[in-house]
């Protein structure tokens, strides 16, 4: 008896189906099996073009910045001092003598102000660079309202009892003269006739010759052609001002006034 044998199979393709040929292929691979070069996003390409324009410019500053700093093309040579009168110039010029040399970019106010600290008459300054070489320090004084005598010489002293400078004549300033010497600031009635004094514009200060209180409350005031003033105490004092500045406006009068009264200045009075 003849066996028949079974119809052969065909044999299974790997990636195939039976009766269809399906090719599993990658996006990115060829039919050749080569992978292919896809073109940068435009947007790739902007940021990095952005990057490295940033950088360039951040390295240019930089060069820039260094230069300014380091640059011996813009050391100080030259200081110049405005608004300066109790101070002398070469006594600013000595103290800020180590920042010779130092580029003007890297020189402060504070450093400045550090220099003259121990420069009593000055209160604050400012600075300005003028290129190439040269410093310009403007000096903000102290004011002086009145003189003590020590000794033979005659101090200058501001609304604080700060020491300011020293003249040796006493027709030198026009200022009021405080009796005590230099012991007056200690007094308790010193601060009360400063205070008064600071508050006196230029023109009437200037025609002060001496002040004295025997309290708080008794505050007077002499003018030249001994005239006197009655001031009272130091409240309403600004008030009390004005008052007097318009009094000695007044046209002088025969016989001439010799005080005037401003201890209350709602009511002012001349004897």
């Amino acid at each position: 008896m003849t066996q028949r044998k079974p119809p052969s199979r065909p044999r299974a393709t790997p990636g195939a189906t039976t009766g269809k040929v399906t090719l599993l292929e990658r996006p990115e691979v060829a039919a050749s099996g080569k992978v292919l070069d896809f073109p940068t996003p435009r947007r790739s390409h902007r940021v990095r073009n952005a990057i490295l324009w940033i950088s360039a410019v951040v390295l240019v500053l930089g060069g820039v910045m260094a230069y300014a700093v380091f640059s011996p093309a813009l050391a100080l040579r030259t200081v110049v001092v405005e608004g300066n009168s109790l101070v002398a110039t070469p006594e600013v010029d000595a103290a800020l003598a180590p920042l010779m040399g130092t580029s003007l970019t890297r020189i402060s106010p504070d450093q400045v102000r550090g220099l003259l600290a121990d420069k009593a008459p000055i209160e604050d300054v400012q600075i300005a660079a003028e290129p190439p070489s040269t410093l310009v320090v403007t000096v903000r004084e102290r004011v002086p309202v009145a003189v003590l005598q020590n000794g033979e010489e005659f101090v200058l002293i501001d609304s604080e009892g700060r020491q300011l400078a020293v003249v040796a004549q006493r027709d030198q300033v026009k200022l009021p003269l405080i009796d005590g010497g230099t012991n007056a600031v200690n007094s308790e009635v010193f601060s009360s006739i400063t205070s008064v004094l600071a508050e006196l514009p230029a023109p009437v200060l200037s025609r002060l010759v001496h002040a004295s209180a025997s309290s708080v409350d008794s505050i007077q005031l002499s003018l030249s052609g001994d005239q006197k003033i009655f001031w009272g105490s130091a409240e309403r004092s600004a008030r009390k001002a004005e008052v007097l500045e318009a009094m000695l406006a007044i046209p002088a009068t025969d016989p001439p006034v010799r005080e005037f009264d401003v201890s209350t200045p709602d009511r002012p009075v001349t004897r």
